[in-house]
This record gives C-alpha cells, structure tokens and sequence, in this order.
C-alpha cells in the first residue's frame, strides 16, 4: 500500500507565467521536504506501515485550435489541437528556462496553464541534497528495506523516446491522448543531473550555456590558463576572447570553476557562501568540466571527454537536459587531403556516422545539416584571431566533410583488399578529415535539438605517411592549442554577441515539436 503523496486539490489555472512557477516551486519543495523527512526517520531506525511517495509537480495545457500568435522563434507553441504536459523538477536550476516557456505558451496560445502534482513518483535518490550520502550508513536489511519503502531510479520511467521521435501518447480513460511539452520527463532530467556531476566532477548548476568540447587535455590546460587569467583581470579590460579586436567591454564573466566545484572568483567579484564547499579530487573525473561563469548562465563550459564516441555520447546525452544555446567540437583529426598542411583547420559542413553509438537512437539515413549561424560564427572567429582574410583564411581553413569512426587504430585496417575498404568510402563522401568524436556530438546536437558545430585541427596525415612523431607534437600544441582554443572562445562570443534566438534553428524541429526549447 502507498500513502498518498501529499494533500492534493487538484490542478490550479494559471494565466501569469511567475504566478505558474512560484506553484510548481512549492508542490517540488513540499515532496522535497516529505522525501527527506521521512528518509531521515528512516535513517534513525523508524519503520513505516506503508510506502511512501511524493510525486513530481506538472504543467499542462489544453489547446481546442490550430490557431496561435505568430513568433519568429522555433519553439514556444504546440503543433495543434489536445492536451500537452510535462513533469517539471528543480526549479531552482530551470526557474528561468520554465519561466521563458510558460510565458511563451501563455503569450502564442492564450490559454491557461495547469499546475499540479503528477503521478510520477521522486525517487528518493533524486531528493538527496548536495553533500548527502546515506547508502554507505545502512545495513544491508535495511537498504533491501529501502527500495520497499521508498520510489527507487527506475530506468525504464527515463527513456529518450520523445526525443527520438518514437514516443507513443497514452489515451487516457476517455480515450484522449495526452502529449509531451519538453523532449525530458523531470525523471529524465534528475538522472542526467546525477550523471553529470560522477562524469565531469562539478555540480549541473555551475554548467553554461555555451559548451566546449575537446578530445585533448592540451586544450584543457591553455582554458585553466587563460581562465586563471582573465580572474586576474578586473571587469571592463579588453576581453582575452576578443581576438585581434580588442574592445575593453565588459564580457560578464565572473568566476572560474574546476572539478571539485573549485570556484575561483574575478578580481572585484563578491565571494559566495558556497565558494568555500568545493575542493580539489583525489583523481580527475572521466570527463573534467571547466567553466567561465557568467551570472546570466551565457560563460562557457569546456569539457574534456577524452577520446571515442562512447564517451561523446554519454556526455551529450546528459548535457542536453540543460538546455544549452550551443556545444562546439573543438580536436584534432587526421587530414584526408594531400593538400593540406599539419595545423590545419577543418570547419565541418557535413559528417560521415561510422561511430555506431546513435544508429538505433537515429537512423543513418537521417541527415545532419550545417548551421548557418554556427558555421559564420566559427569561420569570423577563424578570421579574427588569425588575422588572415580571404584567400589567406582559405590557405589555413577548409570546409567540408569530417568522417567519425569507432576504430581507434583505423589506421591499419586492410585498405587494398575489399572493395568497402575505409579509404574508398572516405574518397566517396568527399572526406577532408577524421576523427572519432565529431559526428556524434553533432548527431546528437540534432537529435537533442541542441545547435553544433565542429572546428578541428589536422595533427597529421597517415594515409600520406605524416604522423605525430614526439618531437613534431610537441611543436604542434605549442603552436596551435592556444590559437584553436581563442577561435572556439571568439566564436561563442560572436554567437551570444548576435542573439540565441537565432540559434535554435527550424533545422532541428520536427513537423509535430514538444513546445519547449
């Protein structure tokens, strides 16, 4: 038997966007509170006659017609007429991201929002504060007696369904479906939040909006560097990101966080309570994050997620529930074409899927279209911090193909002996270079609705015999990692400098698209 998950009055209607938040904030805080009361008693040695449950709060809209205000953004409306919701969680992270959502369906729809508690459990695991680890004090009785007691993760309540596509809307008992606002049930979301912080060794609240990625610690080493920096720097200097522009404009970054939630503040920036809690790991992580923190949540996050697509993958698939503006590749890749140079770059326009990782997730047949928006952005970068123009800036830069494999020694696959041999397929895609992270960060851009981009550096050439030897590598980084790491900085400059709402392209919106960003 369950008790009731707490006094319930039914759904209330909402026609103010802060008014629907500030409800949702007090039905999460209230199962919060239940949760961890009844956790503590558990702890302590107290038994309870049935299991006890507290559920997750829910918006809801209901929509009679196809008619709405006309918006030049790809998302703040459903695609027609029926009852649309979703589970909503930590509102003290997404209250600004559910504020903007609730304003724009009140604004393109007219209608009211439903705010009430869900049906969907909180597993308790999700309720526990930051620094809280209660497993390692219980018996193993009594862990058993845990999962009786209490709503455990079930993975099954956690699939990517809407996402991809796939999901199918439950009627209800009048025989009405009922269908998703946001691609994540809150379930979904708390999972990748629990995720992030055993992968990257930081808390999901110190992650930006715009997101790094590389598959090389020489470029997390030049980013500690220059954010140790630029903390040096009181605000209003000349930007370290602005390329060969200069400017001296306040670029609103006022703290450097590390793994351990290490928190580093600006010279002249007020310290916070929670600046003292975090500290250095015994080991680094799997996939360290750093990040420039802006107080809007526009810094920049950069990750290293070391080499393959298992671990591009594993990381996107969490980051996404954060709703970025962005994530950019920024590696080195072997170079395809005899005319290219070693230092190199390769600005992807389109991507060969030899990774596997996504092919059920999204089928190969699915293209994965260039962004204008960040394809401009990283080519102006390239041209800012390099200073060259024109047929210079085309000497040094290349777009096109980026083949991604799942074969780290690709290299010594047999290439003369089948007639589908990786050196005849690359020539046939018009290749220009290889790596094995680029086209599932940017698979997975698409399918998360996340807008990407890629920007790689040819580190050498082995179908043409040029291979990093020591000494030549050595030249290389020095050479280069600080130049390739300022274009993918100059780069989200110029994209938060332009507007996100040009972002969030149509490109990677279905016919029939959950309202939510």
């Amino acid at each position: 038997m369950t008790t009731p998950s707490l006094p319930d009055d039914g759904p209330r209607r909402y026609t103010d966007a802060q008014a629907a938040l500030d409800a949702a904030r007090s039905l999460y805080d209230a199962s919060l509170v239940r949760l961890r009361d009844h956790l503590q008693r558990f702890l302590a040695g107290e038994d309870f006659p049935q299991r006890v449950r507290a559920c997750y709060p829910r918006v809801a809209v209901h929509i009679d017609t196809v008619a709405r205000a006309d918006t030049p953004l790809a998302y703040g409306f459903v695609a027609g007429p029926g009852r649309y919701e979703t589970t909503l969680t930590r509102p003290d992270l997404f209250g600004d991201y559910y504020l903007e959502q609730f304003r724009l369906l009140l604004r393109n729809h007219g209608v009211a929002l439903e705010i009430g508690s869900s049906t969907q459990p909180i597993p308790v695991h999700f309720s526990f504060a930051e620094h809280d680890h209660v497993e390692g004090t219980l018996t193993p009785e009594r862990r058993t007696l845990m999962r009786d007691l209490f709503d455990l993760p079930d993975l099954g309540a956690m699939d990517d369904g809407i996402a991809n596509g796939t999901h199918e809307p439950t009627p209800d008992a009048s025989g009405a479906a009922t269908h998703p606002l946001a691609l994540f049930t809150a379930a979904r979301v708390d999972y990748s939040l629990h995720r992030l912080r055993h992968y990257t060794g930081t808390t999901p609240e110190h992650f930006q909006n715009f997101v790094l990625f590389t598959n090389y610690q020489f470029y997390i080493d030049e980013f500690i560097k220059l954010g140790h920096e630029l903390m040096h720097l009181p605000r209003g200097q000349a930007s370290l990101f602005e390329g060969g522009s200069g400017g001296g404009q306040d670029d609103g970054y006022v703290a450097f966080v590390e793994p351990g939630n290490v928190v580093m503040r600006r010279t002249g920036c007020t310290l916070e309570p929670g600046d003292f809690l975090g500290a250095p790991p015994p080991r680094l992580p799997q996939m360290p994050a750093y990040h420039l923190v802006r107080h809007d949540r526009a810094g920049i996050t950069m990750v290293n997620i070391g080499v393959g697509p298992s671990n591009a993958k594993t990381i996107t698939d969490h980051i996404a529930v954060l709703r970025p503006h962005a994530w950019i590749m920024l590696g080195h890749c072997a170079g395809l074409r005899t005319t290219q140079q070693l230092g190199d770059y390769v600005l992807a326009h389109g991507y060969v899927r030899e990774d596997h990782v996504l092919d059920e997730e999204l089928p190969l047949w699915v293209p994965i279209p260039p962004l204008a928006e960040i394809q401009v952005a990283l080519e102006a970068a390239v041209a800012d911090v390099t200073q060259l123009e024109r047929s210079e800036l085309k000497r040094v830069m290349r777009t096109g193909t980026v083949a991604s494999t799942d074969n780290r020694n690709w290299e010594l696959l047999p290439f003369h002996h089948s007639h589908s041999t990786p050196e005849r397929r690359f020539s046939q895609s018009r290749a220009i270079a290889l790596d094995m992270e680029s086209a599932t960060i940017a698979a997975n851009g698409f399918r998360f609705r996340v807008p990407y981009g890629t920007l790689l550096c040819v580190s050498d050439k082995p179908l043409h015999g040029e291979i990093k030897l020591p000494g030549m590598a050595n030249h290389f980084y020095r050479e280069r990692v600080n130049q390739h790491l300022r274009i993918g900085l100059r780069a989200i400059e110029l994209l938060r400098r332009n507007g996100i709402d040009q972002l969030h392209s149509r490109k990677l919106r279905s016919f029939a698209e959950v309202a939510f960003q």
